[in-house]
């Protein structure tokens, strides 16, 4: 009786440090994604704050460089976190 009680509390116990384990995962992807997204409006505003300016060229390209990128970033991150499931 008590093999089969403990084998059933190990198999729910491993059932469910899974599902916390995929929920958290999720939760850090998603969290990482808004972090990218914010750097990413970050990086726009800079650049139009440069383009407004009359900045060098080269001062503008690297901030809409810098706002593509960190966006791609949030992208994946987001579509990481929809993969998971």
């Amino acid at each position: 009786m008590w093999t089969r009680l403990a084998t059933a509390l190990l198999l729910a116990a491993t059932g469910l440090g899974q599902a916390l384990w995929r929920a958290t995962r999720q939760l850090v992807h998603e969290i990482t994604g808004a972090l990218f997204a914010l750097l990413a409006v970050m990086g726009a505003a800079s650049a139009w704050r440069n383009w407004q300016d009359t900045a060098e060229s080269w001062r503008i390209g690297l901030a809409m460089g810098f706002a593509v990128t960190m966006a791609t970033f949030a992208i994946l991150s987001f579509l990481r976190a929809r993969r998971i499931r």
